[in-house]
């Protein structure tokens, strides 16, 4: 699996963002089907930059940086597998957004807008899963937060697909 360290939030100066980010990728419009699990999430992401992936991932719904270990899966009939999985597992819900997605480094940056809940700024800090590296990431996430006026008391516990419009 890879990992990376995340953080989810609200607010964060969004100007502030692009200036600090050393590439800009692109806008991204993503529909993400969670499907019911007994542990974990498993989504299905369809993105209008990249296709159709298969996620599942392990993360713990704590507020500040915490790891992620997951896959990605591509998928070249996304439509098929949202049905199949649908009837096998259920639909826990769907979540709609347009995603800005910068780097600083190996962090990605997402200036997201979610449909129903709102703005949101995600960081993502893909690493190899040792400590060493997880401690380097840590240290580029808090650098992030304070360039982007993102307080504690911003931070997100969980997921979209947690949070209620």
């Amino acid at each position: 699996m890879r990992a990376n360290l995340e953080i989810k939030a609200r607010g964060g100066d969004w100007e502030r963002a692009r200036a600090v980010a050393t590439e800009r990728v692109g806008i991204d419009e993503q529909v993400d089907t969670y499907f019911v699990t007994r542990m974990g999430r498993l989504k299905l992401r369809e993105s209008s930059m990249s296709g159709g992936f298969l996620i599942p991932y392990l993360r713990p719904d704590i507020q500040g940086a915490r790891r992620s270990d997951y896959q990605v899966i591509p998928i070249e009939d996304p439509d098929g597998l949202r049905e199949l999985l649908s009837l096998q597992l259920g639909v826990h819900r769907v979540v709609k957004k347009r995603r800005e997605i910068l780097l600083y480094e190996n962090v990605r940056i997402h200036l997201d807008v979610v449909e129903g809940l709102g703005e949101f700024v995600e960081f993502e800090a893909v690493f190899d899963g040792t400590a060493e590296q997880e401690a380097i990431q840590q240290d580029k996430v808090k650098f992030l937060m304070k360039e982007l006026g993102i307080a504690d008391a911003d931070l997100i516990a969980g997921s979209y697909e947690g949070m209620t419009a």
